[in-house]
């Protein structure tokens, strides 16, 4: 993408800390019955009634969760709502409101902060949640986003990662990999183009990972199909530090053990094919790359029957007792214990 070096660049000194908001914010609008109040008092009033409410927040920082040297900013916008509306979806929640906060250097004009919040604002109105506050503040270098996500359940709906039994089915919903590829490429076509910088990318063959990386998408329709299938999970998470990671989590929470099947782990053929020309090993990529952001459970054997033939939900696995521990049988049919390799954020 070449960028047009003339574009018109108006420092975040013209507008100040409240002009500033009021100007980012000025289209959001305000859509669920629950919000009272949104921007502009010192705090968002919300009404829930006899809902069970979630509230959950994740921070991204610049080059630690994102480089922006291949991350439009618009999709940045984009990701940070998504990651933490998975999170309300992992509860087996509906997202309501979002709270926005960024702290940003003055290398960045207003015109970066609008891409930013366009992408905010199409999240908002993607999954139907209102942009009800948040804050502004200067950063020394770079840019910081934390999000914090409000969503209602049903007291009766809301599933925890700490109810899974002996003998529920793992289930995870899309498939996994992709996102960590999609990462890799885009690495990778940094590194050439920092060495010929008039090399245009042909990233047309990674598409799909790509997309993965840059543009996920919080399994709120999952959320829906459960809940029309009549299928409530014993225990649920989000990938976002990789499959191995996540059964691990399930598993010491519910204090069960597991058995995953490599040859059920739900796998894009795009992913195979680049792991190929990265010489890289698809399943360890499917358990460890992390940023999927699809949803990982466990049902109980009854509930099988809903489920079956599914195209969006894969069984992959099931849950035992503690004392069997947690392990991978192999296509081989080799059993190997199952180990956190994913992400992981103080790794020195």
């Amino acid at each position: 993408m070449i960028e047009d070096k003339n574009q018109q660049r108006t420092p975040l000194s013209e507008y100040g800390e409240f002009g500033l908001i009021d100007h980012l914010t000025k289209n959001l609008k305000l859509n669920q019955q629950t919000t009272v109040k949104g921007i502009g008092d010192d705090a968002a009033v919300l009404d829930f009634k006899n809902k069970q409410v979630v509230v959950t927040t994740d921070m991204m920082v610049e080059g630690v969760h994102f480089d922006l040297s291949y991350v439009p900013l618009k999709h940045l916008g984009y990701k940070a709502v998504v990651v933490n509306i998975s999170d309300v979806c992992a509860m087996n929640a509906k997202a309501t409101q979002i709270t926005v906060s960024i702290a940003v250097s003055n290398r960045f004009p207003v015109e970066a902060l609008e891409e930013l919040y366009a992408g905010i604002e199409t999240a908002a109105k993607a999954y139907n949640v209102d942009v009800v506050g948040g804050d502004t503040t200067s950063s020394t270098k770079g840019l910081l986003i934390s999000i914090t996500a409000i969503g209602e359940v049903d007291a009766e709906k809301v599933v925890y990662r700490n109810q899974a039994k002996p003998k529920d089915l793992l289930v995870v919903s899309g498939d996994l990999g992709g996102a960590y590829m999609g990462l890799q490429v885009l690495e990778r076509e940094k590194e050439v183009f920092k060495v010929n910088p008039q090399n245009q990318p042909d990233l047309s063959p990674y598409t799909y990972l790509i997309e993965r990386q840059l543009k996920p998408e919080a399994r709120k329709d999952i959320v829906e199909l459960l809940e029309k299938l009549e299928v409530k999970p014993t225990s649920m998470i989000d990938i976002s530090d990789g499959l191995s990671s996540e059964i691990i989590h399930l598993s010491s929470q519910s204090k069960v053990g597991c058995v995953l099947y490599e040859n059920k782990i739900p796998i894009d053929p795009a992913l195979i094919s680049t792991c190929e020309e990265f010489d890289v090993d698809s399943t360890t990529v499917a358990l460890n790359g992390g940023e999927d952001y699809e949803l990982l459970f466990t049902i109980s054997q009854d509930d099988f029957p809903k489920i079956k033939g599914n195209p969006n939900l894969t069984v992959i696995g099931y849950m035992e007792e503690e004392k069997e521990g947690l392990h991978l049988i192999t296509r081989a049919e080799t059993k190997i214990p199952i180990k956190a390799q994913g992400w992981k954020n103080f790794n020195g």
